[in-house]
C-alpha cells in the first residue's frame, strides 16, 4: 500500500471504501439510536478501553445484570428437585427458559431437547461418552469418529474417549471435504446401520471462517461422506463460536447434536452451556452414571435403577445451576431489546471485521512488504463465509514473523518463535457492542508500532454512510486505552489469550510529581541526590553500581537506598507485599496506574514500613507478621500459588480510601517457598532451588545507564516539534523499575554478559526482561504515555527488551551480606560472543577497561 498511499495523501481505506460496492448492503449499528449512546449507557466500564476479545468472552450489559438482580430480589427460587412452592417456581421458570432457548434457534421441543451443561466443552464430553459407539472387532469394522482439523480443542479431545473403546478417529481437512462435496455421492450400503459421528465447527474459533451448514444434511443423507466407510452418519455441529454473533436456524439445519456456551452470547453467566439434542438421536445416547435428580427410582443394596423419562433430566447430573439458567432469560430479553436480534448483530460485527481486514491487509512497509500475515481464505467477502474474527501475525519489512511476545504478554512466556516459525498468533474479534472507534484504535496501534510514524499514516475516517446517528470519528480515539488482544495458538485453543495496553488513558490523574524516597542505612555513602548528576554522566567510571532500589510493595513506588541487606530472595523486603482487590487478585499498574503514587519507606531499626501518598496521612505497617494472630491464605503471582497473610483492616481502609474501591495489603508468609522457574546458577548446590519473593521472574533486575541514555537520545531526537525533552533521564530510568543500576560505557553491553560479581556476591545473568506496557506509565505522576514503548519497539526491532534478570549463583547468609552504591561490577562475557577464548580474568579486564 505504500505507493498507493503516497498518491492519496498517505491515507488508509475509508469506512465506505472498505466495502465491495457489488456486495449486499450491510448495516453498522442497530438503527434505533446511536451506538455510542448504547455504549455509554450499557457499557460505561469500557470508557477508555478497547476490548477486542469477544470470541473469548463477550461482555454483559448493565441492564441485563440489573434485570436479573431485580428478579432475584423479588422472587424466592428453591431447588427444583424439591417439592414446595419455591421449588415449583424454579422448575417452571427453568422450563420456560428451555423453550426460550429453542425459540432463539428457531426450533421447538418437538424436535430438540435442551440439556444444560457446564459449557460447550462439557456438552462435547457428554456426546463422546454417551454416543452408541461400536468397537472394532472380528465381525465389525466398528464406528468411526471424524472431525474437521479446524475444530476446537474440545472436539479434538473427544478422540481420547473413542480411542479407549477401540473406535477409529479420523481428522478430515477442510479441503478434502470440499473436494468430496464436488465429487458428489459415492456408492454406499443403505442396509448398514453402523453409527458414525462427524463433528465440525459452524465457525472456526481460530480464523472465523464459516463452514457450510448444508454439510449437515449432506452428510446425514450420505451425499457427502467424510470417509468412505458404510454406515449411518450423525452430525455434531460445534456452534459455540458461531452463535455468539449470528442466528442459527435449526429448523433448516437439523444437526443431531449442537453444543453451545451462553457467555459467548451474553457475557453472563459463565460456566453454563447446553447440548441441544435432536429427539430422533436422543434415544440412542447411553447413560452409565446416575446421580442427583437423574434417577426415577433406585435401590442402594441391589443393582436396580430406573432413569427419568425426560432426556434432559436423565443427563443433567445433580442440581443444575438454576439461578444461572434463570439469568439466561434476561440475557435474551436484553439482547433483543438492544439490537433487534441476531441478524442485526451478524451484519454489524461483520461490517467492522471487513473494514478492519481491508485496512489491515493493505498496510505495507515502504519497500512494499506486508505488515501482517492474516490467516483466512475467505477474503471477508460476506458474513456467510466469515465471522468477525481476524487472526494474524505481524511481520517485519523482510517478511519475518515477529513473535507475539513483543506486545508484552504473559510473564515468563517467551517461546513465541521456534526456528523462525510462530508458536502462536494474535486474534482480535468483535462483539455486538463493538464500534468503529474500537477498530480504528486497533489499526492505529499497528501503524504506530510498525510504521513508526503515526502522523504519516492517518487512521481511516468514519463517513456518514455508517448508518449510525453521529458516526464516530478517528479524532475521538486520541486518548483511548489499549485494545485488549488475544494471542492464538496455531491449533485452535480456547484459553490462550492475553491483554495488551498501549494507548493513553483518557482519564487523567490529578497528582503532583513526587520524588522517590531515599534511605541510607549505613550512612557511609553520599546520598544519590548528591551524586545523581555525576552518576548519569558516568563520573564514577564504567561498571559501578550507581543506584539501588527496592520495591517493598509490588507495583508501588521505588524505595531508593545506598546500602541494603541481601536475603535469600533478593534485596531484603523487595516485593514482599502486594495490593489486592476485594477478590484477592493482585493489582498492577496496568489496571491501577496510581499504585506508583504509593510510597513505602522501610525503617529496619523500628521494624516498620511507613506508607505515604499525597492527600493521605502516613500509616505504619509492621515488617513481620504476628504469628499468633496471622491467618494464612492462598494468593497467586504469575501463575504461582503463594501463601500470604492480610496486613489488617487499618491499612485496608487506608488503601481503599486512596483508590476509591475495596483493597487489601497482603504480605508473603515467612514460611512460603516460591521456587524460580528459570535456570539457576552454575555454582548452586545440588538439591537447592533459587527462591523468589512476589517478583515476576527473577530476584534482581539490572539496567545500564548507557542504555538509558541511548533510549533517551532516541526519544528526544524523535520529537518532531522541537519542544523541550519529553523525558528526563531520571524519569526514564524509573519506568524500568530496576533494582541495580550501573553506569557501563556502551549501550546494551549488558546483554552479552553471562555472569557478574558485585563485591563478594555473584550473580548469573538469566536473560533480558521482555517489557510490557508498564513502561508507558510515568512513575512520578501515574500518567500514561506510549512513546517509550513505541520507541523501544522500534529500536529493538523484535522483542521489546530492556534490562537483564539476575539470580544468585550461591549465597552464604551465615554472615550479613550487603549491596552498596559505588561497588565495582565485574562482568563475564558469554561464551558465544567476541573474546570467548580469553580466560575469565582477562575477560574481566577486557570488559571493564
Amino acid at each position: 500500500m505504500a505507493g498507493a498511499a503516497a498518491e492519496s495523501g498517505r491515507e488508509l481505506w475509508t469506512f465506505a471504501g472498505s466495502r465491495d460496492p457489488s456486495a449486499p448492503r450491510l448495516a453498522y449499528g442497530y438503527g434505533q439510536g446511536s451506538l455510542r449512546e448504547l455504549r455509554a449507557r450499557e457499557f460505561s466500564r469500557l470508557a477508555g478501553t478497547v476490548y477486542l476479545d469477544h470470541a473469548g468472552a463477550t461482555l454483559f450489559s448493565q441492564s441485563q445484570l440489573e434485570s436479573f438482580t431485580s428478579d432475584l430480589m423479588e422472587n424466592t427460587y428453591g431447588n427444583p428437585h424439591s417439592q414446595n412452592i419455591s421449588s415449583k417456581l424454579t422448575h417452571d421458570t427453568v422450563e420456560q427458559v428451555r423453550y426460550r432457548i429453542l425459540a432463539h434457534f428457531h426450533t421447538t421441543a418437538e424436535d430438540y431437547t435442551v440439556i444444560f451443561t457446564a459449557g460447550s466443552t462439557a456438552a462435547l464430553k457428554l456426546v463422546a461418552e454417551a454416543f452408541p459407539w461400536v468397537s472394532q472387532g472380528p465381525e465389525s469394522s466398528g464406528s468411526c469418529f471424524c472431525y474437521l482439523t479446524d475444530s476446537h480443542t474440545s472436539v479434538v479431545g473427544m478422540r481420547n474417549v473413542t480411542m479407549a473403546i477401540n473406535v477409529i478417529s479420523t481428522p478430515v481437512r477442510p479441503e478434502d471435504l470440499w473436494s468430496a462435496e464436488e465429487r458428489g455421492a459415492s456408492a454406499s450400503n443403505p442396509d448398514c446401520q453402523l453409527p458414525h459421528l462427524f463433528c465440525y465447527p459452524a465457525q472456526s474459533n481460530f480464523s472465523g471462517v464459516r463452514y457450510p451448514l448444508s454439510w449437515i444434511e449432506e452428510v446425514k443423507s450420505g451425499r457427502l461422506r467424510p470417509v468412505s466407510t458404510p454406515g449411518k452418519w450423525f452430525v455434531l455441529l460445534d456452534a459455540a463460536s458461531y452463535v455468539s454473533t449470528s442466528p442459527l436456524d435449526l429448523s433448516a439445519h437439523q444437526a443431531d447434536f449442537v453444543p453451545i456456551s451462553f457467555y459467548k452470547i451474553f457475557g453472563f453467566p459463565t460456566g453454563l452451556g447446553a447440548l441441544l439434542v435432536h429427539n430422533r438421536a436422543a434415544p440412542l445416547l447411553r447413560k452409565t452414571y446416575f446421580g442427583g435428580g437423574t434417577a426415577s427410582a433406585y435401590l442402594a443394596g441391589e443393582d436396580f435403577y430406573i432413569p427419568r423419562q425426560s432426556v434432559a433430566q436423565r443427563f443433567e447430573d445433580g442440581t443444575i445451576s438454576f439461578l444461572d439458567v434463570i439469568a439466561l432469560k434476561h440475557g435474551f430479553d436484553t439482547l433483543e431489546r438492544l439490537t433487534g436480534g441476531m441478524e442485526n448483530i451478524k451484519q454489524h460485527t461483520f461490517t467492522l471485521a471487513q473494514y478492519t481486514y481491508v485496512a489491515l491487509s493493505s498496510l505495507q512497509y515502504p519497500n512494499g512488504a506486508p505488515v501482517v500475515r492474516i490467516y483466512s481464505d475467505s477474503e471477508f467477502s460476506s458474513p456467510e463465509v466469515q465471522g468477525p474474527i481476524i487472526n494474524f501475525n505481524v511481520l517485519d519489512d523482510k517478511g519475518n514473523i515477529i513473535g507475539y511476545s513483543q506486545a508484552g504478554h504473559v510473564c515468563g512466556d517467551n517461546m513465541d518463535l521456534i526456528d523462525g516459525q510462530p508458536t502462536g498468533s494474535v486474534r482480535i474479534s468483535f462483539g455486538y457492542m463493538s464500534t468503529l472507534d474500537d477498530a480504528q484504535a486497533f489499526l492505529r496501534f499497528i501503524i504506530d508500532t510498525r510504521l513508526h510514524s503515526s502522523g504519516d499514516w492517518p487512521v481511516p475516517q468514519a463517513h456518514a454512510d455508517t448508518g449510525e446517528t453521529g458516526a464516530p470519528s478517528a479524532d475521538s480515539q486520541a486518548d483511548v486505552t489499549p485494545a485488549v488482544m488475544g494471542r492464538r495458538s496455531l491449533s485452535p485453543q480456547e484459553d490462550a489469550l492475553t491483554g495488551s495496553r498501549v494507548w493513553n488513558n483518557s482519564s487523567t490523574v490529578n497528582a503532583v510529581p513526587v520524588a522517590p524516597p531515599v534511605c541510607d542505612v549505613a550512612r557511609t555513602q553520599p546520598t544519590p541526590s548528591e551524586k545523581a548528576a555525576g552518576v548519569l554522566e558516568g563520573a564514577l567510571g564504567p561498571h559501578v553500581v550507581t543506584n539501588l532500589y527496592l520495591y517493598p510493595i509490588k507495583s508501588c513506588a521505588a524505595f531508593e537506598v545506598t546500602r541494603w541487606p541481601v536475603g535469600n530472595q533478593g534485596l531484603l523486603y523487595d516485593r514482599s507485599w502486594m495490593v489486592v482487590n476485594h477478590n484477592g487478585v493482585c493489582l498492577s499498574q496496568k489496571q491501577e496506574p496510581r499504585l506508583c503514587l504509593i510510597q513505602p519507606f522501610i525503617d529496619l531499626r523500628q521494624r516498620i514500613m511507613v506508607i505515604k501518598a499525597k492527600g493521605m496521612e502516613p500509616i505504619e505497617v509492621p515488617l513481620e507478621e504476628n504469628s499468633e494472630r496471622t491467618q494464612i491464605r492462598q494468593s497467586r503471582v504469575c501463575a504461582d500459588r503463594v501463601s500470604t497473610y492480610d496486613c489488617g483492616e487499618k491499612i485496608s481502609s487506608w488503601l481503599s480510601t486512596f483508590f476509591g474501591r475495596p483493597c487489601h495489603l497482603i504480605k508473603q508468609s515467612s514460611n512460603s517457598q516460591r521456587n524460580a522457574k528459570k535456570k539457576h546458577g552454575k555454582d548452586q548446590l545440588p538439591g537447592t532451588m533459587a527462591t523468589l519473593s512476589l517478583v515476576n521472574e527473577a530476584q534482581y533486575l539490572l539496567i545500564n545507564t548507557s542504555s538509558i541514555l541511548e533510549l533517551h537520545r532516541q526519544l528526544n531526537t524523535s520529537d518532531e516539534n522541537g519542544k523541550d525533552e519529553l523525558f528526563s533521564v531520571k524519569d526514564l530510568s524509573l519506568r524500568f523499575r530496576a533494582n541495580i543500576i550501573i553506569n557501563g560505557k556502551r549501550a546494551f553491553e549488558e546483554e552479552k554478559w553471562d555472569e557478574i560479581s558485585i563485591g563478594s556476591l555473584r550473580f548469573q545473568v538469566l536473560g533480558p526482561c521482555h517489557r510490557c506496557q508498564m513502561i508507558c506509565i510515568d512513575q512520578q505522576t501515574g500518567q500514561r504515555n506510549q512513546h517509550v514503548f513505541q520507541k523501544l519497539s522500534e529500536s529493538r526491532e523484535t522483542k521489546v527488551n530492556f534490562g537483564m534478570y539476575l539470580m544468585h549463583t550461591s549465597l552464604d547468609l551465615s554472615s550479613p551480606c550487603f549491596l552498596s552504591v559505588g561497588s565495582q561490577v565485574l562482568p563475564v562475557l558469554k561464551e558465544n560472543v567476541e573474546g570467548h577464548d580469553l580466560p575469565a580474568s582477562e575477560k574481566h579486564q577486557d570488559v571493564t577497561s
